[in-house]
């Protein structure tokens, strides 16, 4: 039986990674989170599986695990603005180089596997659209949101570093925009914001004029992507992007929205925070060609999932 420990594994990403590796019997899951913005009840379902473990632990301190494990998850950090930003800014440079060097550590003690779940912020305010991964970003290193964007960053030259001089196996995937259930609803995210603004019957808030874009990939498409780079030959080693190609703005994806929910609703404008990219998309040839990936599902029908998902919840079914 295959040991997998997943760093964030109660947050939108991580949950759902536990629950579609923990789908195959020959897996047992350790997962670890401090619950900042991951939330136990992402994984109860789960809780009562003899080959399933769960750890209250922040990443920032080493940990200490007792059995062998063969392959390491690193996906503990906020991920939205609101939640790393501010207050949390130190806390999440922390999580990103401490976090990641007892990852890491973890993983040569138990000569483990070990993918970094990096992002597409590594690219700051991209002056390459689209974004290969030999592009090297332009990238504000003092301003708000480079807590989270130069973290990142320092986390990708920890892992390389760790594997040019003791010969960890690692991965490095680059995560851009995501969305599906499990998804924070005040998680500040555009498709979170924008769905349970709709469902509750409020003005939908664009920040700044709605003509930056993004792309936006399905969490099921992400997590094979992420599972399949776990599994590539040791010799490739990545960066890769994981995400959709298919640009949006965000004034398209509103109307998507509005007209999936409730067309009459209002749309806001308010000022575009500092730092928030202009535009946003991947470039994912090197998935395609290492590990025959790419998303399959349709906005419209990831939207439909998500939506199902987030109206069960604010209806309190779930």
């Amino acid at each position: 039986m295959k040991t997998i420990l997943i760093t964030g594994g109660t947050g939108f990403i991580g949950s759902n990674l536990c629950k579609k590796l923990i789908s195959d019997e020959n897996n047992k899951i350790i997962c670890v989170d401090n619950n900042y913005t991951g939330s136990l009840d992402n994984v109860r379902e789960l809780l009562n599986n003899p080959r399933f473990k769960f750890i209250e632990h922040d990443i920032i301190e080493p940990l200490n695990i007792e059995e062998k494990i063969d392959e390491i998850y690193n996906l503990a950090c906020p991920a939205s603005p609101c939640a790393y930003q501010g207050e949390k800014a130190i806390f999440t440079t922390k999580t990103c180089v401490l976090g990641s060097l007892n990852m890491l550590e973890l993983a040569k003690k138990n000569n483990a596997k070990i993918l970094q779940s990096s992002t597409s912020e590594v690219y700051g305010e991209p002056l390459m659209i689209p974004q290969l991964e030999s592009y090297r970003g332009n990238v504000n290193p003092i301003g708000i949101r480079a807590c989270y964007d130069e973290g990142k960053r320092c986390a990708e030259s920890l892992f390389f570093d760790y594997h040019r001089l003791y010969d960890v196996k690692i991965k490095v995937i680059r995560i851009f925009n995501t969305y599906g259930p499990m998804m924070d609803p005040n998680d500040g995210r555009v498709v979170s914001n924008f769905i349970c603004q709709a469902l509750r019957g409020e003005d939908l808030t664009i920040y700044g004029d709605g003509s930056q874009t993004r792309s936006f990939c399905y969490v099921d498409d992400l997590i094979e992507v992420i599972i399949r780079m776990m599994a590539s030959e040791d010799d490739f080693v990545g960066p890769v992007n994981t995400g959709n190609p298919e640009e949006f703005t965000i004034r398209e994806l509103a109307d998507l929205v509005k007209e999936k929910i409730n067309k009459d609703l209002k749309i806001v404008y308010k000022p575009l925070p500092a730092d928030d990219p202009t535009q946003r998309r991947p470039d994912i040839t090197l998935a395609k060609t290492k590990l025959n990936w790419e998303p399959r599902i349709k906005i419209s029908d990831g939207l439909d999932k998500t939506i199902e998902y987030f109206n069960r919840r604010i209806k309190g079914e779930m």
